[in-house]
């Protein structure tokens, strides 16, 4: 069996393709900012003296790291209808990444914060500051020193899960390589451009994480 390979089919396409860059970008960022602050919020639950607040927070990162991606989005999309809660594909997949993302940081920044020196925290304690300044102003910079290369992992790694968000119709690159694919009918090339689409974005961004890496949080060799 022969295939005629004509990626030129494909070729008034590339500005939807472009779009669905964008889209797969723009959603990829809007849950980064509001999964890495979820994430925080975890962090200081579980540091908190209520334990309340300890279980909530456990109980969170437990639920979201121990079940597929896939069943989080379908159950928002729709689960949450039945009580009453309905929600578009795109907003749906964007709760369900900040979710998952949040759940994924909030245990990268905690084993952050538990690398730094038990001193640090009481050299703040010395210095008069507050908990909450002694995180700030001592522990922070050093602590994300240590898990930036994995919160930059973190983030491709989200990048190439927006593809899972198709399920339920959400736009972005995924959604409009299957919307070209039904009216071409060139799957092979249609599924070949999107991957390297998505390879291309996945490798700069890990490029540009490294250089990153290296400007802010390396320390001078002599």
């Amino acid at each position: 069996m022969t295939y005629t390979f004509n990626f030129a089919a494909l070729l008034p396409y590339w500005e939807i393709f472009l779009q669905g860059c964008l889209l797969t970008l723009a959603l990829t960022a809007l849950s980064t900012v509001l999964g890495l602050s979820l994430g925080m919020l975890t962090i200081l639950a579980r540091r908190s003296r209520f334990g309340f607040l300890q279980v909530v927070g456990v109980s969170y990162i437990e639920i979201i790291r121990n079940t597929p991606f896939l069943v989080q989005v379908l159950f928002i999309f729709f689960g949450l209808p039945q009580l009453g809660v309905s929600l578009s594909p795109w907003t749906a997949a964007v709760v369900a990444l900040s979710l998952n993302l949040g759940a994924f940081s909030a245990e990268i920044v905690r084993g952050g914060i538990e690398a730094i020196p038990r001193g640090q925290f009481e050299a703040g304690a010395a210095l008069g500051l507050s908990p909450l300044q002694t995180f700030r102003y001592i522990i922070l910079k050093p602590a994300f020193r240590v898990i930036f290369p994995a919160l930059s992992g973190q983030f491709v790694l989200l990048l190439l899960t927006t593809s899972i968000v198709s399920s339920i119709s959400a736009e972005e690159l995924t959604s409009v390589a299957q919307s070209i694919d039904s009216t071409t009918f060139r799957s092979f090339e249609v599924y070949i451009v999107a991957t390297l689409l998505y390879l291309c974005m996945s490798l700069l961004f890990s490029t540009l994480f490294k250089a990153i890496d290296r400007a802010c949080f390396s320390y001078p060799t002599k």
